[in-house]
């Protein structure tokens, strides 16, 4: 299981990646183990503001839906199209083309408070050993 250490995590198994006031927001590889093969996505409208916790998109797999959270208070910009037709890129390559959605971030404060990787690692089961 990968948890890049360039990235900030939520307890809800999302990660962020910062790029000067942007985020690029996904679903961990773990989540995406957890789920399984994904069938479809439903990601949020752009231009939509959200505070962090809101529930802003769907994943869905043969095992379950998922509701994918807001890490922090911003506007979405951009969606990841390609999910549309391919919910698998989720599965294939969840830190790289799998990405879920893009957004102007309000409060750099807020993603300096989500978990580092060795944080979000201690979440993990398994973590204890």
């Amino acid at each position: 299981m990968t948890v890049p250490r360039e990235l900030r995590y939520t307890r809800t198994h999302e990660w962020a990646r910062l790029d000067g006031d942007m985020l690029t927001v996904g679903i961990s590889d773990f989540a995406q183990q957890q789920l399984s093969d994904l069938t479809f996505v439903e990601l949020p409208d752009v231009e939509s503001r959200v505070g962090a916790g809101d529930e802003v998109a769907v994943v869905e797999s043969v095992k379950a839906a998922s509701d994918i959270y807001a890490p922090c208070d911003g506007v979405i910009t951009k969606i990841n199209d390609a999910l549309q037709k391919r919910p698998e890129l989720v599965n294939q390559d969840p830190y790289g083309e799998g990405w879920l959605f893009k957004m102007k971030l309000e409060n750099p404060a807020e993603f300096e408070a989500l978990l580092d990787a060795d944080q979000y690692e201690e979440l993990l089961p398994g973590s204890e050993d």
